[in-house]
């Protein structure tokens, strides 16, 4: 589903990056991972990246510091997904205000995340479907 798509995902939650780390590498996507925002935007500044998965909550750089500086400073226009413990994350303004393409509720469903990548990726990689 995701074969040859490589996806940065900013999470300093060890566990909830195996996790997410495991569920898109079965679906054959290539996986980076970073610890915080900081760590995020040196690895996409060194490294070709399709998408991003960035958690709003981390130590050093949050989610929302690192997006704002891949938007302004970057000028990037890279697909960050949202990742977020908050239930209520369906009012969705709060985060395209703050740049990102949309969000997803950790914990959230290999289906539901594989279909949100593929929604912004699918111009990139036509042959994925």
């Amino acid at each position: 589903m995701l074969e040859g798509i490589k996806i940065l995902i900013a999470e300093d939650n060890l566990i909830n990056q195996k996790i997410a780390n495991y569920l898109l590498s079965k679906q054959g996507a290539n996986i980076v991972t970073a610890y915080n925002g900081r760590e995020a935007i040196r690895i996409f500044s060194e490294q070709p990246v399709d998408i991003i998965l960035m958690d709003l909550q981390m130590p050093v750089m949050d989610g929302f510091e690192a997006t704002k500086y891949i938007r302004t400073v970057l000028f990037s226009d890279i697909p960050i997904i949202a990742l977020t413990a908050d239930l209520f994350a369906n009012s969705s303004a709060e985060y395209l205000n703050a740049g990102f393409n949309d969000c997803i509720s950790k914990p959230f469903e290999s289906e539901k995340l594989c279909d949100l990548i593929l929604k912004f990726i699918k111009n990139k990689h036509p042959l994925t479907t």
